[in-house]
């Protein structure tokens, strides 16, 4: 959402056979209808690979998400579990943040400054 608003979009094409370069494709919930399927289908495909071979072992074996690095976590169990609370609940804000941007993004037709523009 805000990256291509910031930083502009890629040079190059993102489908040749099509001639629809990364220009043409819009931000924000307008991109939908201007990636081809065969590039959804390719992401999808490609995070799947991600998911499947990222870490399954941990879960049979150990903790979870324990990578061996103790920025979270403490040998006290009420700082732990503290910590490990707040970071849940920044995961659950940032959740409700980007719900809140698709909306916006879905109402207004943008999640930019030229929302609060009135339209002449």
């Amino acid at each position: 959402f805000m990256t291509p608003e910031i930083v502009g979009h890629w040079p190059g094409q993102i489908s040749p056979s099509m001639g629809l370069s990364f220009a043409d494709v819009p931000n924000g919930l307008a991109a939908f209808t201007k990636v081809p399927p065969l590039g959804w289908a390719q992401i999808l495909i490609y995070f799947g690979f991600i998911e499947y071979t990222g870490g399954f072992e941990d879960y049979r074996s150990g903790t979870p998400g324990d990578y061996g690095w103790k920025v979270l976590t403490s040998s006290d169990p009420e700082e732990r579990r503290r910590k490990l609370n707040a970071d849940l609940a920044n995961g659950r804000l940032a959740m409700v943040a980007i719900m809140a941007i698709l909306f916006q993004n879905g109402l207004a037709g943008t999640t930019g400054p030229e929302m609060w523009v009135p339209r002449l």
